[in-house]
């Protein structure tokens, strides 16, 4: 933030500010009451519906508390903050609540008890309040800009946990693959039997129904793979936040530019002599995965060609590599429900050991807090499953009062 960050301001941005105050022209920030009135009026004020079109919250505290100085009231019950601002002399609040940003009307009834609606006029002025705000914003961009930088270089960050999810579609297309994979294998010897009649004889063909059932199975298990390695791409970061092995904002975008090599050994260990053996496996499956779908899908091995020779048609594998593009030998086609299950061993293996701690937060869907790195929270919960437990469950409770605003 301007007014705490030790860092200088960057010429750009100090012409940012000026085009910023320029661009809110007659909005200001509100000073003190001016009568008894004012001083409890915006306690009792009203959503205006044009405040409603402001932009994004943070943006607006951002460049009004942050940037250009203007005083907030703080936080109270349901509220994050309010910045009492005033537009040609009209007091009004830009408050933050638990049902979202927006432009407040103060109630000018001093009889008043409860909040009533906006005026005419109150409407009015909130649509050019929000105006002038979305004017300012845009001066803004060279301090948003200098603000995400300054940001990422610190511990101040959550890292967000998408791992949940992108794990249940993993275990979506696994489960639906060994569905099909169970139909066909009860199935795979109906067939049936078509004669037809023609000028010239009779003429026979036989069908095999469930064979759709194996090509859908195959294409579940590959979209099962693909999954797997989105998810190990996802929470190997968040693994290595855990343990203390990514601290920074600057070290998590590293890690998450990095490759799958990368990621992975950030998380595990491959002096163990279990996770090098699942690394190794898995690398080549990646390889192998990556060579099929990503790369034209010609065939499980690289087979983009076949060769004419006195022998036949020879399939010419394509190996990905910079020295010897051609082949006629590679490694085996992976199968199917051999990589499904190396899979799932793999994901046993993950949650093992000093690792098992690691499951119920990445599980929970909470961010990564940086800062717990820094000051030895997660090194404590790691400890043990039930420290991992007790920490959860205070850990919850915040971000439920925060999510509530029930300060």
């Amino acid at each position: 933030m301007v007014n705490e960050s030790s860092s200088p301001l960057p010429p750009k941005v100090i012409a940012a500010r000026e085009a910023a105050r320029k661009a809110l022209g007659p909005l200001l920030p509100a000073g003190d009451p001016r009568n008894f009135e004012q001083s409890r009026c915006l306690m009792l004020s009203s959503r205006t519906n044009a405040g409603r079109e402001l932009p994004p919250y943070y943006l607006v505290y951002f460049l009004l508390v942050d940037f250009l100085g203007f005083p907030h009231l703080g936080r109270w019950e349901k509220t994050a903050w309010n910045v009492p601002v005033r537009l040609n002399g009209r007091l009004y609040g830009i408050e933050h609540r638990k049902m979202g940003l927006g432009v407040f009307a103060p109630a000018l009834d001093p009889n008043a008890t409860r909040s009533g609606n906006p005026t005419e006029e109150q409407e009015g002025d909130a649509r050019e309040i929000v105006a002038l705000i979305r004017r300012a914003v845009i001066a803004a961009e060279p301090y948003f800009e200098w603000r995400a930088e300054q940001a990422a270089s610190g511990v101040h960050l959550n890292v967000l946990n998408r791992s949940s999810s992108l794990y249940h579609r993993y275990k979506f297309f696994r489960n639906r693959y060994r569905e099909l994979n169970d139909e066909y294998q009860r199935r795979k010897d109906e067939k049936e039997v078509i004669k037809r009649q023609h000028e010239h004889g009779t003429s026979t063909t036989v069908r095999f129904p469930p064979d759709h059932l194996s090509q859908e199975a195959q294409w579940n298990a590959q979209a099962a793979v693909d999954a797997f390695f989105s998810w190990t791409e996802h929470v190997f970061i968040h693994l290595a936040i855990l343990q203390g092995r990514a601290q920074t904002g600057a070290d998590v975008a590293a890690l998450a530019d990095a490759d799958w090599k990368s990621k992975f050994k950030a998380a595990l260990d491959l002096s163990s002599a279990e996770s090098k053996q699942h690394y190794d496996l898995l690398l080549g499956l990646r390889q192998q995965i990556r060579n099929f779908m990503a790369h034209g899908a010609f065939g499980k091995r690289g087979e983009a060609f076949e060769f004419h020779s006195a022998a036949g048609a020879v399939p010419l594998l394509l190996t990905g590599k910079q020295k010897r593009k051609y082949s006629f030998t590679g490694a085996p086609a992976f199968v199917d429900e051999k990589a499904i299950s190396d899979l799932d061993k793999f994901v046993e293996h993950l949650w093992s050991g000093a690792r098992e701690p690691a499951k119920e937060y990445v599980e929970s869907g909470l961010p990564m807090i940086l800062s717990y790195v820094h000051d030895g929270t997660y090194a404590r919960a790691m400890q043990s499953c039930d420290e991992m437990s007790g920490f959860l469950e205070h850990l919850m409770y915040q971000f439920d009062s925060a999510a509530n605003m029930d300060w």
